[in-house]
């Protein structure tokens, strides 16, 4: 028997299904096929002194750290090119300045020979300080170089030693160079001042934090990233917008990223021919603590500041990264040889600091901008950008009001009978 309610799950599946046809065109997926560089991922680990607590899995961190080693060599993808660096390896002394230099390399990043990097982990020991912004910085040196993707994996049992050098700053200056360089950290211990501080150095560059307290759970974890970084992905484009359009860079159909200052205003140009629309959409992350209640703005503009559409949305601190998006299509023309108009685009936002929160680098940006070519525009537009959808959408609604109907008149039908019986 069909209930009302299975009824409005059928409906609401098939509007879910129509709407992700829609939100994706086709002409808006770039192409994964696309050759690309080896990825890169560059395991980096703490090998401070306290590294020799025994408290997981009744032996000692760095013992589980060496195993979950060894099983994550084992199982790292061929066309992965993999090397190890650590933090705190060398200085066992309590010289600071020295202590936060103590960060080396342990294996190249490179094709991975097994053999060699098992025999280089088994060596080490734990020593001293923990250098985890320093290390950073020279990690993401050893990434250097290619298209492929590039991963950060950090491991460590604290927090980081060698103030003033905070490693949450040290990531968003990372992530500000725009070479799609991913950190994840995981944590041995469930201490909160680390917690917070892993977790900042992972959301700067869109990475993840986990805690793990068991040898399985980091091997799962760390193979988990090592394979994430062989799958295909798109790779953003870093650009950098311009304070004016007349400035601004011209970007073509594709995936970008940027930085934006609190409450600046960024441009970009894109070219759209007559018969074409074009489909931006922009979005900021909040990548430090900020005020609460701010916005952001994308709009369409002429060359000589005239909007021509909009779209922008509102947050009040519930998350992390804030969205909107806009389509424009241009009318066709009769004449074939009409030029391209220019179109400006521009991002601004409403975010504050928060108290004592450093403003530079500025927020990460994800832009992505699609020109494909328009159909039918009457149809498109005037179905309020449903596109050759809009016939079907309305046919679900026309069955559903139907099948309602039907429904009302069964169930008092149903009622009559029972009551006559």
């Amino acid at each position: 028997m069909i209930t009302r309610q299975r009824l409005a799950a059928g409906v609401c599946a098939l509007l879910a299904t129509l709407t992700a046809g829609m939100a994706f065109p086709a002409g808006a997926v770039a192409d994964e096929t696309a050759e690309q560089a080896a990825p890169k991922v560059n395991l980096v680990l703490d090998v401070s002194g306290s590294m020799r607590a025994t408290d997981i899995d009744g032996k000692s961190r760095m013992a589980a750290a060496k195993q979950a080693f060894n099983e994550v060599l084992d199982a790292t993808p061929e066309e992965v090119q993999l090397g190890i660096r650590t933090l705190g390896a060398d200085y066992a002394g309590d010289n600071q300045k020295t202590g936060c230099k103590d960060t080396a390399q342990l294996y190249p990043v490179g094709p991975l020979d097994r053999t060699e990097a098992k025999t280089a982990v088994a060596t080490l020991a734990p020593t001293g300080w923990t250098p985890i912004g320093p290390a950073l910085l020279k990690a993401a040196d050893d990434l250097d170089g290619g298209n492929g993707s590039k991963r950060i994996v950090l491991i460590s049992d604290g927090e980081d030693t060698c103030a003033p050098l905070d490693p949450c700053e040290v990531a968003r200056e990372i992530a500000a160079k725009g070479i799609g360089l991913t950190i994840d950290t995981l944590g041995l211990v469930p201490n909160t001042k680390m917690r917070e501080q892993l977790s900042c150095i992972a959301e700067a560059t869109g990475g993840t934090y986990t805690s793990v307290e068991h040898t399985d759970e980091l091997t799962d974890k760390v193979n988990q990233l090592v394979d994430r970084a062989a799958d295909p992905v798109v790779t953003p484009v870093a650009v950098d917008g311009a304070t004016a359009c007349a400035k601004a860079p011209t970007l073509e159909s594709g995936l970008y990223t940027d930085r934006e200052e609190f409450g600046q205003h960024r441009f970009y140009r894109v070219d759209v021919e007559p018969g074409q629309e074009l489909r931006a959409s922009v979005s900021v992350a909040a990548d430090r603590d900020v005020n609460p209640d701010y916005g952001v703005l994308l709009r369409a503009v002429t060359v000589h500041g005239r909007e021509i559409v909009r779209g922008e949305a509102a947050g009040n601190g519930r998350t992390d990264v804030i969205s909107t998006g806009l389509r424009y299509p241009k009318a066709e023309s009769d004449d074939e040889n009409a030029a391209a108009e220019v179109v400006c685009l521009e991002v601004s936002n409403s975010f504050s600091a928060a108290a004592g929160v450093k403003t530079t680098p500025g927020m990460p940006v994800e832009l992505t901008v699609d020109v494909v070519d328009g159909a039918d525009q009457a149809g498109d537009v005037a179905s309020f950008g449903l596109g050759r959808g809009w016939w079907l959408l309305g046919a679900l609604v026309l069955t559903g009001f139907l099948a309602g109907v039907l429904w009302g008149w069964i169930s008092r039908w149903r009622v009559a009978v029972w009551r006559t019986n």
